[in-house]
């Protein structure tokens, strides 16, 4: 009896793909491609002006260097501000986050505070922290409060968004176990919800924190205060060289946060 043939039955195996049609994934690759050259040459771009921006490229570079701490008090100042708008942002951004996500978790809100809930994050996350800066810039003028209300708007919409799906993965065991007892909703929180999510809870709290840091640098260029505005009126002076020397203090600041931010989450594991 010979044996049976396994020519039919691949010795291992491949998840379908997408398309299982061979001539239509050919079809979609190549109007894919022809999609992205079509996208290219509708661009309009000006080769000639690029061959220019070398130029000015190099008359920057050059006229940043050597980088001037001159102003180093102005520079103080900036950081100190943007360090202020950070820590003040993740601070009102972990409490309001809290009512936020739990109101947003499927399995723990009725329906309509859920659906309220998921619309403010869903609303919130749309818009970039540059857009929203600049709504507020506009509502409460240059400085430091439109920096610190973009931060808030920012860190409740990513924690509070984390939070809600942490609950809505959670293991119904324990929160059952506690419902079964007759306990109210406050001491459900307390001894079903709190102790499985609070590590992550602090953990995506310390992330936004080193978040705001690198964030207030940058909202401070649309007039929402931080350091971010002292670079702005630098270039807009064309003191290019003092520009070099906010733009190594902001790297060294951002170094300064992450290793800050590991050592913290280190600590909480």
């Amino acid at each position: 009896m010979s044996a049976p043939s396994t020519e039919s039955y691949p010795a291992t195996w491949k998840p379908p793909g997408l398309i299982a049609n061979p001539l239509m994934q050919r079809g979609v690759v190549a109007l894919t491609v022809l999609y992205i050259l079509w996208s290219i040459g509708s661009l309009e771009i000006d080769w000639s002006r690029i061959a220019q921006g070398f130029d000015r490229a190099g008359n920057l570079f050059g006229r940043m260097f050597p980088p001037s701490f001159e102003r180093w008090e102005l520079l103080l100042k900036g950081f100190r501000e943007s360090l202020q708008m950070a820590l003040a942002a993740s601070f009102f951004g972990m409490v309001l986050a809290i009512p936020v996500g739990l109101c947003a978790a499927r399995n723990l809100a009725p329906r309509p505070v859920y659906l309220v809930a998921r619309g403010i994050i869903v609303i919130t996350r749309t818009f970039h922290e540059v857009i929203i800066a600049i709504i507020f810039v506009k509502i409460f003028g240059f400085g430091p409060l439109a920096g610190v209300l973009t931060l808030i708007v920012a860190s409740v919409s990513f924690i509070s968004k984390m939070l809600a799906e942490d609950i809505e993965n959670m293991t119904p065991g324990a929160m059952e176990a506690v419902r079964a007892t007759g306990a109210s909703f406050p001491k459900f929180l307390i001894y079903a919800i709190t102790p499985q999510i609070m590590p992550r809870y602090l953990g995506l709290s310390i992330y936004r924190l080193d978040a705001n840091i690198r964030h207030s640098t940058v909202v401070g260029i649309v007039g929402a205060g931080g350091i971010g505005q002292v670079l702005q009126a630098s270039f807009n002076r064309y003191d290019y060289d003092f520009s070099l020397a906010i733009l190594i203090s902001i790297v060294a600041l951002v170094f300064i946060g992450e290793f800050f931010s590991a050592w913290i989450r280190g600590r909480l594991r």
